[in-house]
């Protein structure tokens, strides 16, 4: 018997049989079924987040997300937090933020700002050149402010709505519209044309582990509140990428009629 299986194809169950599908079609139906899913966990009925209408979906891919943060991120950013001194992870920090600026360039130019083009060009030449390939940020002790965007908020400047939340799964919150503009945000990456490989993907790690170790203490203040995690992270995402996409638009107010300012507020810090 021939167990091998062509590298274009993929295996699926018919009758109690495996039966091989071309990839082209096994692609297809897995988008029809994510498609079908997402259309299921549409929220209805009169207590549904007109920002959130597939919150279902969203709720149950964000228990998948906390239960592979509790399994491995945490437990690996806790451990990389207790091993590297303050002054390394800052370094670390500072690496991945300065690449993040050349890419933040490219959107402020498309989106006409040429202010905050120009600060994010002179960020990554100063801390390039003088702060060791951007482990020191030069830029900020000389005042120059980071202009951080993406291709998601280019698009929402052409015009573009940001469409409903979503999560994604191990990437976490987003939008629709900054779904569909990830890739390009990929392109964008400049750790994209690292080589080899093998280095290439410790950087990803890296970068990732040192995000998710930014994150611990507000994390863990947010474990111990008794609020919905959820509504508060999703509150608290859409209402960053507004300011990001309008800093004007801070008036207190949001554009959600049902919006509760006061919602999942966290209790204070204990001193």
């Amino acid at each position: 018997m021939n167990n091998n299986i062509h590298p274009q194809s993929s295996v699926t169950r018919q009758g109690g049989a495996l039966v091989r599908l071309p990839a082209r079609r096994a692609a297809a139906a897995a988008t029809l079924a994510l498609g079908s899913l997402m259309l299921a966990g549409c929220a209805t009925g009169p207590d549904a987040n007109p920002r959130d209408p597939l919150e279902p979906y969203n709720r149950t891919v964000t228990d998948f997300n906390d239960g592979v943060d509790r399994a491995v991120l945490k437990p690996v950013a806790t451990a990389y937090r207790e091993v590297m001194p303050s002054p390394v992870r800052t370094g670390v920090s500072n690496f991945f933020a300065n690449l993040g600026d050349i890419w933040s360039f490219v959107n402020n130019v498309l989106q006409f700002r040429g202010s905050e083009a120009m600060d994010s060009l002179v960020r990554f030449n100063v801390n390039t050149v003088f702060g060791l390939g951007g482990v020191l940020d030069i830029a900020s002790e000389m005042g120059i402010p980071r202009r951080k965007t993406d291709f998601g908020l280019t698009l929402g400047r052409w015009g573009v709505p940001t469409g409903p939340y979503l999560v994604l799964p191990l990437l976490g919150p987003s939008t629709v519209r900054d779904t569909v503009a990830l890739p390009v945000d990929v392109q964008g990456n400049p750790l994209r044309d690292v080589d080899p490989v093998s280095a290439r993907n410790q950087l990803y790690v890296l970068r990732v582990v040192d995000k998710r170790a930014s994150l611990l203490a507000a994390g863990n203040v947010l474990d111990t509140a008794a609020l919905d995690k959820y509504s508060f992270t999703r509150d608290v995402f859409l209402r960053v990428r507004s300011l990001e996409m309008d800093p004007s638009s801070d008036d207190g107010k949001d554009d959600d009629s049902s919006y509760d300012p006061n919602a999942g507020k966290l209790p204070p810090v204990p001193n």
